[in-house]
């Protein structure tokens, strides 16, 4: 029995400092199946999400759902802890055999050699007293230091990844509208379109950096926005469909830019889609369908932005929509989230203009400060 312990120890240990180290350390996807991190996120979010469905849409379920990013990083890290604790308490118990005078005398003892060991706190009740044993608790002292050194340093670099979306998605407030929209974002830009191709550079990057940190940490996939009607997902499609219009119009100047950052941001999407093994599927409702497409397109050009008609137009958005549309929505069913409309359609205002006081303040008729 000893001895299977001493088996089962080595592995757990084994199975969390890798676990840990491609969790936190490795800057690169990871594919390998018999991941800790995996599994637990996979059965707790689906627990969580599934409690989180059948609640009514609104502040509430936001408030309930932003809650799973933050406290599931925390369980991992205890659950990490924990197993690390029972795994070189299985060592201890096989290593000690004869336990002596202040050895444990039972598997209860070494786990609890183990925990003021690995805690660091030397307690010195239960001490180990074979040779074998000292060199196992010196290297069990020195690991849990390294492991909270770690944790204490990564929690950092978290939020700053964090920090640098929320900036981008709620700087997008004002030029796409609040939830964003694609025909909002090109009727705030009908009379800069440079402005707007440097906008769509800044979201290239974004894209980038949002695949980097995303697939690296996969936690921030959870971590929602400040505001309900906000989401990393929700600014990146809105990205993508107004990508999709330009590339068929628009004003040649943002064409290229347009391409470029719609190539960048569906390679997020699909990628993320893999990592969080959220499954492509179709859309329960079209988006857009050839009708809205007709009127969004006559909103706009009265608005003095032109896209392009005919059938071949109205086929190059769909191509394009089928490129990113099934990553989209299978990622914002798994998160249980909304995706925002290629129009506009309520006089909703954004964001910006609202307070606690005035959370339904009237939508100004010229639009927001971008507005001549």
């Amino acid at each position: 029995m000893r001895a299977l312990g001493g088996i089962v120890g080595v592995l757990l240990i084994l199975a969390v400092l890798w676990d840990a180290f491609e969790v936190v350390i490795l800057p690169r996807r990871v594919v390998g199946r018999l991941r800790l991190a995996r599994w637990f996120y996979r059965l707790t979010w689906a627990a969580w999400a599934a409690a989180g469905r059948r609640m009514r849409a609104g502040g509430r379920r936001e408030a309930y759902l932003s809650v799973y990013g933050p406290l599931s990083l925390l369980v991992l890290i205890m659950l990490w802890a924990v197993t690390m604790v029972i795994g070189f308490g299985f060592v201890q118990w096989t290593v000690h055999g004869d336990p002596g005078a202040r050895g444990p005398a039972t598997l209860g003892d070494a786990f609890y050699l183990s925990g003021t060991t690995f805690f660091t706190l030397g307690l010195g009740d239960v001490v180990p007293t074979r040779r074998i044993a000292k060199v196992l608790t010196v290297a069990e002292g020195g690991t849990g230091f390294l492991f909270l050194a770690v944790i204490v340093g990564y929690l950092p670099v978290m939020y700053q990844a964090f920090s640098r979306r929320e900036v981008s998605i709620s700087m997008l407030d004002a030029r796409a509208g609040s939830p964003p929209s694609a025909a909002e974002l090109l009727r705030r830009h009908r009379d800069d379109f440079g402005e707007l191709a440097s906008l769509l550079r800044d979201w290239e990057r974004w894209s980038a950096e949002l695949l980097e940190s995303h697939l690296s940490y996969n936690v921030l996939s959870y971590f929602r926005s400040q505001h309900d009607n906000e989401s990393w997902l929700a600014a990146l499609t809105t990205i993508l469909d107004a990508c999709a219009l330009i590339m068929i119009g628009a004003d040649e100047t943002c064409r290229r830019q347009a391409g470029l950052t719609f190539a960048m941001a569906r390679h997020a999407v699909a990628d993320l889609a893999q990592v969080l093994a959220a499954v492509p599927r179709p859309s329960a409702t079209d988006r857009l369908p050839p009708a809205a497409l007709e009127e969004l397109r006559r909103a706009l050009a009265a608005e003095g932005v032109a896209l392009d008609g005919g059938e071949a137009a109205d086929r190059r958005v769909a191509e394009l929509r089928a490129l990113y549309e099934p990553f989209v929505n299978g990622l914002a069913a798994h998160l249980v989230v909304s995706l925002p409309p290629f129009r506009k359609v309520s006089a909703s205002a954004d964001n910006w203009q609202t307070t606690a006081w005035n959370p339904r303040p009237p939508a100004p008729a010229g639009g927001p400060v971008l507005e001549p």
